[in-house]
């Protein structure tokens, strides 16, 4: 459901400046190309501020300073941020709490917080702690002594295994899994002994875990999750990894035991983590690099192995070339040994 507000109304709401007319009425937010005289729109990136002259939407959500073409706008420091947040206004339902719904399973010995939903088909186990205005959806399962904190979101078919932690403000997306198996085996002659994994996962407030993700609980002691970090679908971390607070960790990632990832680090799509290496904080590395050994805060890096992004594309920019290269190197071959044998007749001449 929408809610119409005028440009003023959502202006105030974000904290932003009107220029235009302020009563102009807001019921949908569009793209530039798309966006009729009810929507707003926005410009986060500059090199299509010419798309403005010719949008048809009511308002546009810009940076101060850029050219409006005639179009009301609300300036805003951070465009794009701030249309998420009207993208939250506008269309997220809060949910209502509908209390434990019939053919759910949850055990005598749980303690479910206040304004919850338990939706039909979750399976809550013993002595699990849910906390206030969370939801959990249909074939979630919480196993044994699992806590989970206030307003979070387990999807349906997400499975948190026993023990594990998670907490408040957290989003479990459908199929994930908290708390599996770690990847530990004893050589045993030609065989391998599966090694006890008797550790926990912890999630810290505001993590969210992408759709058919996998956690793995350590082997003694703990993985964990910090503070605000969101994976995307399809991502591997392994037992015993500590991640930081605010990273970024985007599809089909995968971290090997025991690796710490520092704080704000960014991995994009495909990144491989060994074990037991330290990426420091504010660490970008980009899609389908490698990453074999420690890398140092504050850079960005890339490649299989990394190295300094920089490094990297003018690596790259060799590679077009090097069937060009391959036959000059193997033109100049001939001709140094063909001058090898001029000077090895001169001097025999001589």
């Amino acid at each position: 459901m929408t809610r119409t507000r005028t440009v003023a109304e959502l202006a105030e709401y974000l904290g932003g400046v009107v220029q235009g007319d302020g009563t102009t009425l807001i019921s949908s937010l569009a793209p530039l190309e798309t966006a009729d005289a009810t929507a707003l729109t926005f410009l986060a990136n500059p090199k299509y501020a010419g798309k403005v002259a010719e949008t048809s939407a009511g308002a546009v959500l810009m940076a101060p300073g850029g050219e409006r073409h005639g179009r009301t706008a609300i300036e805003v420091a951070n465009p794009y941020l701030c249309f998420a947040k009207l993208l939250t206004l506008f269309y997220t339902t809060p949910h209502l709490p509908l209390g434990t719904l019939p053919a759910a399973n949850v055990s005598e010995t749980a303690q479910v917080g206040a304004n919850t939903t338990i939706y039909p088909g979750a399976c809550i186990g013993q002595n699990v702690v849910v906390g206030d205005r969370t939801v959990i959806y249909p074939g979630a399962v919480l196993y044994d002594d699992v806590v989970i904190g206030s307003n979070c979101i387990i999807h349906a078919n997400a499975v948190v295994r026993e023990r594990c932690r998670i907490g408040n403000n957290c989003v479990l997306q459908p199929g994930a899994v908290i708390g599996s198996d770690g990847f530990g085996y004893a050589p045993d002659g030609a065989s391998y002994y599966p090694i006890p994994q008797i550790g926990i996962v912890v999630l810290d407030d505001g993590v969210e875990i992408g759709a058919n993700s996998c956690i793995d609980r350590a082997a003694i002691e703990v993985t964990r999750i910090g503070r605000g970090t969101k994976l995307d679908n399809l991502v591997q971390i392994a037992h015993n990894c500590l991640i930081g607070e605010d990273c970024m960790i985007v599809s089909q990632v995968g971290i090997s035991g025991s690796a710490k990832i520092g704080n704000h680090v960014t991995l994009a799509g495909q990144v491989g983590v060994a074990g037991h290496l330290t990426i420091g904080d504010n660490v970008l590395v980009g899609a389908q690099s490698g990453v074999p050994s420690s890398l140092p805060a504050n850079a960005a890096y890339s490649g299989t192995p990394t190295m300094p992004h920089k490094e990297w594309l003018k690596s790259v920019m060799v590679v077009p070339r090097l069937p060009e290269m391959k036959k000059t190197l193997s033109s100049l071959e001939k001709r140094v040994a063909e001058l090898e044998a001029l000077l090895k007749q001169n001097r025999l001449e001589n």
